[in-house]
Formats: C-alpha cells, structure tokens, sequence
C-alpha cells in the first residue's frame, strides 16, 4: 500500500477519533481488519499519526486556532476538515515531511472529501502555519 492510500486511511482513523473523542486498542484492531490492513508498516504508520496527533493536539488545535480569522473557533470547523488540518500539522512538524508534500496530499483528500471551499481554507490555514514555524521545504 503507498503512502497516499495509508494517508487517506489515517485521515479516516483521524476523522473517527474527532467523531468519537477516543479510540481504544481493540477499536484500532477492528478498523485495521475492516479496512483490510495486513501491512505492518502501514499499521506503523496508522499508530504513529493516532498517537503522535492525540500526544501533541493541544499545540496542534493551538496552531489550528490562532490561524483562523476572527469570530471562528475550532469548533465551527467542520470534523473532516480538522481531522485533514490535524495530519498535515503533524506529519509537517513533528514527522518533518516537506510542507509541500503534506499540504498537497491533504488538499487532494479534501477535493475527495470536503466541500468546495475546504481547498483553499486549509490550504491558507497551512501557508500560516508554514510561514508562522518557518518550516523548511525539505523538512
């Protein structure tokens, strides 16, 4: 499986955490069986995103916040477009992939996903962030 394809899965796994607010082991187990995930690698990949957003979703949501325009909170975003906010803010920062890449592949799950105008405000939302943690290309 490549990485897009296991993105669009942490974005999934992601997404129902949003929605559930907790994803206990054996509920990790079940999404891996239902969406067929033999690989270790990208049940690795699957644990590390889980985790690595949950362990750091305070600063992340912090980044999210101070990155909108006035009158908006969290709350008024939609789940699925925080869900693709939360893995490209956590695979640029703390898995250091390129920013490019991460924003590309989550606006592509946007175009997928979300709805018209989900492109172009996550996409100005990670620009901030970029510019904001003054993130390197090749990181």
């Amino acid at each position: 499986m490549n990485r897009t394809k296991s993105r669009e899965l942490a974005f999934k796994l992601i997404y129902e955490k949003e929605i559930q607010k907790e994803i206990e082991e054996e509920n990790l187990e079940i999404f891996f069986e239902s969406n067929e995930i033999k690989e270790q690698a990208v049940k690795e990949y699957l644990k590390d995103i889980l985790f690595g957003v949950s362990k750091n979703e305070e600063r992340i949501n912090e980044l999210i916040s101070k990155n909108l325009k006035e009158k908006w909170t969290l709350d008024r975003i939609s789940k699925i477009n925080v869900s693709l906010l939360k893995i490209a803010i956590y695979e640029m920062i703390y898995n250091k992939l390129p920013y490019k890449i991460a924003i590309n592949e989550v606006i592509e799950l946007a175009k997928v996903y979300s709805d018209e105008q989900a492109k172009s405000f996550i996409n100005g939302i990670l620009a901030s962030i970029v510019k904001d943690e003054k993130l390197d290309e090749t990181e």
